[in-house]
């Protein structure tokens, strides 16, 4: 990097950099030119990381992930879908499962089951939990090579699972400096709201910590582009936006500007469902393959996300046809 082609940054951390109490909030205008800098290799290290860690003591507000977003989503190359009678679902999965069976791919294969476009995207492997990425392998479904095989796959009618180095590459090079910093930063909070496609599509996300609730809810009420498409949100199963096979998560869908509860929150049920008898890749893929084959009952709140999902990737696509 030349120091004509750095990107000064003296101003912005000025801004983040006072601690949690002092610092005041970017504009969108701002936080899309800093962020786009970053994704360009622009920002020197150790600014880079100063930014990194101001915004994790800080928090991001609605304003600087819209403007982050708008960066991200300009350095993508999007997606075509197919033209079926369901616009797509896009499934972030960067979290894996720890302690219950990671039943994203699940998810997934009910939905294409239905003729629903389904493209997962997130990363392939982590040392602590099992990825998406390792049970879809499992099932017979590797990671696409190429924004073009994804695309194949889809009109196909099977679920396409993106590394995050593929499809923003970028953005994989940011989210890999956790290694590095130990801690993680906004930009494993915008892989999980990215939209990949041309066209409107349905976003599945999820959140963990309370405070990124009223985040995200007043970002997708005032900020999100309509014409990009609707969200669903809903705490996450261990980060993952599948619902939980133990109870039903509360799930809000945000359309233009609106809100509503399409599945309300849940007690433990009594009687526990019957999951894989242990959480890595090959058993996990085995007892999918099992529920999809009907010798094994598919958990009711899985079920309901589905047809959640089913019925507003419809109307989505309905209203294209308009």
């Amino acid at each position: 990097m030349t120091e004509t082609d750095t990107f000064p940054t003296a101003r912005f951390i000025k801004e983040i950099g006072r601690g949690k109490n002092g610092a005041r909030s970017l504009s969108q205008a701002d936080a899309a030119q800093l962020y786009a800098a970053m994704l360009a290799g622009r920002v020197a290290d150790l600014e880079l990381g100063a930014i990194l860690m101001a915004m994790r003591i800080k928090g991001e507000t609605a304003d600087e992930i819209a403007g982050f977003l708008m960066a991200a989503e300009a350095s993508l190359t999007q997606l075509t879908a197919p033209a079926v009678r369901y616009a797509p679902v896009v499934i972030p999965s960067y979290n894996g499962a720890r302690n219950l069976p990671n039943l994203t791919p699940l998810l997934a294969a009910l939905l294409a089951r239905e003729g629903v476009p389904v493209l997962v995207h997130g990363v392939l492997q982590d040392p602590t939990r099992v990825t998406t990425a390792e049970i879809m392998q499992e099932l017979g479904l590797p990671p696409c090579q190429t924004i073009q095989q994804a695309e194949v796959q889809l009109a196909q009618g099977k679920p396409a699972f993106l590394p995050i180095e593929i499809l923003a590459p970028q953005m994989a090079h940011l989210l890999s400096l956790r290694r590095i910093l130990g801690v993680r930063s906004s930009t494993h909070t915008l892989v999980k709201i990215l939209q990949p496609f041309a066209g409107p599509a349905l976003r599945l996300n999820s959140y963990t910590h309370p405070e990124y609730l009223e985040m995200l809810g007043t970002y997708f009420m005032t900020l999100a582009p309509a014409a990009r498409g609707d969200i669903f949100l809903m705490r996450g199963t261990e980060g993952e936006t599948v619902a939980n096979p133990k109870r039903a998560q509360q799930i809000d869908w945000f359309h233009h500007g609106e809100r509503s509860t399409l599945v309300e929150k849940q007690d433990p049920v009594d009687e526990m469902p019957l999951l894989p008898a242990a959480r890595d890749a090959v058993t996990t893929a085995q007892w999918i393959t099992e529920a999809l084959a009907g010798q094994q009952p598919i958990p009711l709140p899985i079920l309901q996300q589905v047809e959640q999902c089913r019925s507003v990737s419809a109307r989505i696509q309905a209203t294209i046809a308009l």
